[in-house]
């Protein structure tokens, strides 16, 4: 599957490429060691372009907003290259920490944020808004009000939010639905084979309410990229490992070997496997893929090529299975116990498990 291989983002129309391009480490303002040069940002973006990409993944405090500029600049020249690209930010983030409405989800705050971060792209609209991570001190009815009234004035295409409960979500985009504002049609969070308690209600409640799941470190942040392995443990050092190594547990080390496993079984790489699981889940439109040289997007990208059998898939399931949160567990179980001795239409009924079983969903 070639990154133009476009699907539709939750119950919307907009299309985007099954890979989205994350611009998190656009730039070196942390520090040595985190981000990419401009010239590398630069090579990175031309070649997911080259390749038939076309959504880029950003947020106004990124390298301390450096990450958007870098984006902005590159494309302001070529405003047909500009048109094609569909540019996603999130806003949220403080950058001025002595302004007490410099962050947050506030009237105030939000058309600020906006008005700034269209400054850096260096564009006339944002085409994807994310309401970054939910702020609890402001009513959700003025941040929807003020994320709809972004949409009417042209200054945002769609909405979309991230890393906030699944209950939240749900009334934002209820209140959304009955006022008959511009709905949200994406959600991003964290999965990955190490991360899927989100399979417990945010990804379900996402398919049930048309929003395009998004996920963010599909790799759990290196963890699964292969690099850390219960032979080396405690020897990878230097760089992210300082920061990563210290995190791995005896179960991401199981995972690993299943990857590594499979990996040898297709040819391919660990991380190409690990990004093809996720890839493959039902709900998700988009997968976040970032790569802080050029050498690492290329790996990464090529994952789309990977097929992964329903046997891989089971062994992958099975190794990195979630304990879910109440009442899941309960659910599931109810649904059996109900199910069973029924018959509709004259045939046995099947228990109904909470999360539908289908794979590869596009919308």
């Amino acid at each position: 599957m070639p990154l133009n291989h476009y699907v539709t983002l939750g119950r919307s129309g907009l299309r985007v490429s099954p890979f989205c391009l994350g611009a998190m480490t656009f730039g070196e303002d942390l520090g040595p060691g985190f981000g990419s040069s401009v010239k590398e940002s630069e090579q990175i973006l031309d070649r997911y372009l080259e390749l038939g990409g076309n959504f880029i993944d950003t947020a106004n405090f990124y390298t301390r907003g450096h990450s958007e500029k870098i984006i902005g600049d590159h494309l302001a020249h070529d405003r047909e290259k500009r048109d094609r690209v569909v540019i996603a930010t999130k806003f949220s983030g403080n950058l001025y920490p002595g302004d007490p409405n410099g962050g947050g989800s506030n009237r105030k705050a939000i058309v600020a944020a906006c008005e700034q971060s269209l400054r850096r792209l260096r564009t006339d609209f944002i085409d994807l808004y994310y309401l970054h991570i939910w702020d609890k001190h402001t009513p959700l009815e003025e941040t929807v009000a003020a994320m709809h009234d972004l949409v009417q004035s042209g200054k945002v295409r769609y909405l979309g939010i991230s890393d906030a409960p699944a209950w939240k979500v749900a009334q934002a985009q209820l209140l959304a639905q009955f006022r008959g504002w511009a709905p949200f049609i994406a959600l991003q969070i964290e999965y990955s084979l190490a991360e899927r308690t989100v399979e417990g209600e945010l990804i379900p409640m996402a398919r049930e309410l048309g929003l395009g799941v998004v996920p963010w470190s599909p790799l759990a942040s290196g963890r699964l990229s292969g690099k850390y392995t219960r032979e080396n443990a405690g020897k990878v050092t230097g760089g992210r490992a300082a920061m990563v190594a210290g995190r791995v547990k005896e179960k991401d080390y199981d995972i690993v070997e299943v990857l590594a496993r499979i990996a040898r079984e297709l040819g391919t790489t660990v991380p190409r496997v690990a990004l093809a699981w996720v890839r493959s889940q039902p709900g998700v439109g988009s997968t976040i893929i970032g790569g802080r040289t050029l050498q690492h997007f290329e790996d990464n990208v090529q994952a789309l090529e990977v097929t992964l059998t329903a046997e891989q898939l089971a062994a992958l399931d099975a190794v990195s299975a979630p304990e879910l949160p109440f009442p899941i567990p309960l659910l599931r179980h109810a649904s059996g116990v109900y199910a069973g001795g029924t018959t509709i239409n004259g045939e046995p009924s099947q228990p109904s498990p909470v999360l539908p079983q289908r794979r590869g969903e596009h919308h």
